[in-house]
């Protein structure tokens, strides 16, 4: 039942998307074709790269325009593209348009918009139409021809066709929504590359601020931690060294009681300087993932199951990186999940390295809703890796780290 409530459940911005977007698809269509007509008909002559600059420009606006609509009514978020670069001079400015990516493959776009909008509207509106005349053929039939008998097999043909299409439109609706959220992210977002170079510079600043508090923490608990307790420590050692004086003799029940001191201030000392040093790098990771991982997972209140299939040991990095991925999904799924049990699938092979962490917990989680899972996202994405997150509402939660096993 919850799943055929899912198939026939659409949105109201899919209906609005497939009936406003026909007008909007004939529009963009009609212009991409007559730019691309006229431009090779006009590139011959003076007026030829003018027209073409200035329908580029226009294309660009075009593409902010599906762009909203698709991000509105369809709930794709379409990153902008980088905007134009603005050199000096009017032959330079050409040049750039003339060059640039974004505007051509936005032109690609509305001639693809073209055909899926006709089936859009054709499936939201035409479509139930359709179903609605045939589910109703026999009434039809006996309004408009009141004397011709009815012709029975037509009824029972008609009836059961109108409901089996009716059944196809919200599977047709929903397919055609994808095939829109696909294109609109594939050919209106920023190319490949300037998502990647976007994508980098973010990593970077994220590990920028957060090796920067790091440290600060780390200098802070350095100096109210482990430097006060040296400096107890050089006390107490001090006080010791007085009770030696030769002029009074030795007190050897306070000399005892000052050894003591000590030695408990430098096993304190030690336990301090582990906890400090345990997050820079793990000592777990002196043996690799294949022992670092069931050591993280003992830890864990809830039970956690382990597959491990490492064929190769990555880079420090990637190994470090996959160690906080798995210590940081396994907190969440503590505090957060209400799960029962979980699962930690580790593999590397063939240059890659995958985790995949299970819960059968209430689900719900995604990138950007908290959890830490956008902070954990951008660390991935420091070490060329991505991040998916499946997590349908009741559960269960499925979570893939993939990076490479060299940098």
């Amino acid at each position: 039942m919850a799943e055929q409530r899912r198939y026939l459940a659409l949105r109201g911005g899919e209906w609005a998307f497939a009936v406003v977007g026909l007008p909007l698809a004939l529009l963009g269509g009609v212009y991409a074709l007559a730019v691309l007509y006229a431009g090779a008909l006009l590139s011959l002559t003076v007026l030829g790269l003018p027209f073409v600059v200035a329908a580029l420009l226009g294309a660009r606006g075009l593409g902010t325009l599906h762009r909203r609509l698709v991000g509105r009514l369809l709930g794709a978020r379409v990153e902008a593209p980088t905007g134009l670069p603005r050199p000096v001079g009017a032959i330079a400015r050409g040049r750039a348009v003339l060059t640039d990516p974004v505007a051509w493959r936005t032109l690609l776009y509305l001639v693809l918009r073209l055909p899926l909008g006709v089936l859009g509207f054709a499936a939201a509106v035409l479509l139930p139409l359709g179903c609605g005349w045939l589910i109703g053929f026999p009434l039809w039939g006996r309004l408009l021809q009141p004397g011709q008998p009815p012709a029975l097999w037509l009824d029972a043909v008609a009836i059961p066709l109108g409901l089996l299409l009716l059944c196809a439109v919200p599977g047709a609706m929903r397919a055609l929504s994808g095939a829109n959220r696909r294109l609109a992210r594939l050919l209106l977002g920023p190319a490949r590359a300037q998502q990647r170079v976007r994508e980098l510079e973010t990593a970077r600043a994220t590990l920028l601020a957060e090796n920067t508090d790091q440290l600060r923490r780390l200098e802070r608990d350095l100096h109210d931690g482990t430097q006060a307790r040296l400096v107890a420590l050089a006390i107490t050692l001090s006080l010791a060294e007085d009770t030696l004086a030769p002029d009074a003799g030795p007190d050897l029940g306070r000399l005892r009681t000052l050894v003591e001191r000590a030695v408990g201030q430098t096993d304190d000392t030690i336990v301090e300087l582990r906890r400090l040093t345990r997050g820079i790098n793990p000592v777990a990771l002196d043996g690799g993932l294949d022992e670092a991982l069931p050591g993280l997972t003992a830890t864990s209140p809830v039970p956690v199951t382990v597959r491990l299939d490492l064929r190769e040991r990555p880079d420090q990095v990637v190994e470090r990186a996959v160690y906080f991925c798995a210590a940081e999904l396994l907190t969440n799924i503590a505090k957060h999940s209400g799960a029962r049990s979980a699962e930690l699938a580790a593999s590397a092979a063939d240059g890659r390295v995958r985790l995949i962490v299970r819960d059968d917990g209430r689900g719900g989680a995604a990138l950007g809703v908290g959890t830490g899972l956008t902070g954990l996202a951008e660390r991935i994405a420091a070490v060329d890796g991505v991040l998916a997150v499946d997590s349908p509402p009741g559960g269960p939660t499925v979570i893939t780290a993939e990076l490479p096993s060299r940098l």
